[in-house]
C-alpha cells in the first residue's frame, strides 16, 4: 500500500487521468471509435521533441549556457533575475516542464553556494512563473500549446500576435519582483565547468529540434520525423529515449480517451459546449484550476471553434491554484527534493504570486477578446 500511495503521488495527474479516462469507459464501452479519439500526430510530435531535448541536455548544453551566465560577481537581484530568465527563455524552446526540470535544482544549488537559503522559495516560485509565461511565446513551449497549434488553423502570426501581450505582460512583473531581491554583491563561484560531450551527437540532437519545430508548423509529416528521430537517437544516443516524459505521454493518452468519451455523452458534451459558447476562455481558465491547463485543452478543444480563446485561457489557466499547470506541480517536487524545505511558506508565496498574475493578465485577456 506504502508503494501504491507513493506512485500515486508522485504520479498524480496519470493516476487522475487514468481514472477519468476508466470511468468514461464504463459509460460509453470501448469500440474501435475510441483508438479514433487518440491524436497520434500531437503524441507523435511530442515523443520527438522530447527525445531531442532530452538528447541536449545528455551533452551539456543547458548546464554550460546556465554556469556561463552565472559565474562572478553581481548584485543579488541581477542574480536572481539571471536564474529566473533562465527557464523563461529556455521555456520558449524545450518546453516549460523540461525547462524547470533543468534549471530549478541548478538555482537550489546557486543559491546555496552564494548563503542566500533564504531566497530559494521565492526564486523557484518566479521561475515557475517565468516558465509558464515564456512557453506562450511559441508553439512548442508547452504541450497545451503543441496541442492547440496542431487543432487549429491559426498558422504562426495569429498564435504569436494573441499571446505576445500576455508575454509581454509576465516578463515585466517576474522581472521586476526578482530585482526587488536587492543590490547586495555575491560571487558565485562555480568550479568544474563542464565541456559539450564530444562527437557529432550534439550536432544530431539539435538538428532533430528543428526538424521538431519545423512539424509542429506543420512544414514536414509527422511520421517522417517520427521516423528520422527513433533512427538518430538510436544511433548516437539511445539513452536519450530514457529521459522521455512517458507519464505524459501516456496522460495525453487517457486524456484523449476520456474528451472523446465525454463527447459522445449527450448531456455533459452539451454542458460543455454551452459552457464555451458562453467564453471559451474563463471557462477554459476555470477548468485549468481544478484539472490543470493540458488536460483542460485536450477536454475543451473539442467544444469549440473558437483557438483564440481557449489558447488564450489554456495559457493564462496555468496560473492560479497548485495544480494549474503541471509545471507547478514540478516545480514544487523539485523543491520538496531539496534539503530544509519550507512548504508552507513555498505555498504561500506561490499562491500570492501566482494571484498577481492572474489580476495582470485576465484582464489583459478580457480586453483582446472585446476588441
Amino acid at each position: 500500500m506504502e508503494r501504491i500511495g507513493r506512485f500515486a503521488r508522485e504520479h498524480a495527474l496519470l493516476v487522475a487521468s487514468a481514472a477519468l479516462a476508466a470511468v468514461s469507459m464504463l459509460i460509453v464501452p470501448p469500440s474501435a471509435e475510441t483508438l479514433d479519439h487518440i491524436d497520434v500526430r500531437v503524441l507523435c510530435i511530442l515523443f520527438c521533441f522530447m527525445a531531442a531535448v532530452a538528447g541536449m541536455r545528455r551533452y551539456g548544453v543547458f548546464d554550460r549556457l546556465a554556469r556561463r551566465m552565472l559565474h562572478g560577481e553581481r548584485s543579488i537581484g541581477m542574480l536572481c533575475l539571471t536564474l529566473v530568465m533562465l527557464p523563461f527563455v529556455c521555456s520558449m524552446a524545450i518546453t516549460n516542464d523540461v525547462a524547470l526540470i533543468t534549471f530549478v535544482p541548478f538555482a537550489i544549488m546557486v543559491l546555496m553556494m552564494a548563503g542566500r537559503r533564504d531566497l530559494i522559495v521565492p526564486v523557484v516560485v518566479l521561475q515557475t512563473l517565468a516558465a509558464n509565461t515564456g512557453c506562450m511565446a511559441t508553439p512548442f513551449g508547452s504541450p497545451h500549446n503543441i496541442l492547440i497549434f496542431s487543432a487549429y488553423d491559426m498558422g504562426l502570426a495569429g498564435f504569436a500576435a494573441t499571446l505576445l501581450p500576455l508575454v509581454l505582460a509576465g516578463f515585466l512583473v517576474v522581472s521586476v519582483l526578482a530585482l526587488t531581491a536587492g543590490r547586495d554583491r555575491v560571487q558565485v563561484e562555480l568550479d568544474d565547468e563542464p565541456g559539450l560531450r564530444k562527437g557529432p551527437g550534439l550536432a544530431v540532437m539539435v538538428g532533430l529540434f528543428v526538424l521538431c519545430t519545423l512539424t509542429v508548423l506543420d512544414l514536414f509529416p509527422f511520421w517522417a520525423t517520427l521516423a528520422v528521430t527513433v533512427a538518430a537517437v538510436l544511433l548516437v544516443d539511445r539513452g536519450a529515449f530514457g529521459d522521455v516524459d512517458y507519464d505524459l505521454l501516456l496522460t495525453f493518452v487517457l486524456l484523449f480517451v476520456f474528451t472523446g468519451n465525454i463527447a459522445d455523452m449527450d448531456a455533459v458534451g452539451d454542458a460543455l459546449a454551452g459552457l464555451m459558447e458562453w467564453d471559451p476562455m474563463l471557462t477554459t481558465i476555470g477548468m485549468s484550476q481544478i484539472i490543470s491547463n493540458v488536460p483542460a485543452a485536450v477536454m475543451l478543444s473539442g467544444f469549440t471553434a473558437d483557438w483564440e480563446g481557449i489558447l488564450v485561457g489554456a495559457n493564462i489557466g496555468g496560473f492560479g491554484t497548485p495544480i494549474a499547470s503541471m509545471a507547478s506541480v514540478i516545480a514544487l517536487r523539485l523543491y520538496s527534493a531539496s534539503d530544509g524545505i519550507e512548504t508552507r511558506r513555498f505555498l504561500v508565496l506561490f499562491t500570492a504570486a501566482n494571484v498577481l498574475m492572474l489580476i495582470v493578465m485576465v484582464p489583459i485577456g478580457l480586453l483582446q477578446r472585446s476588441m
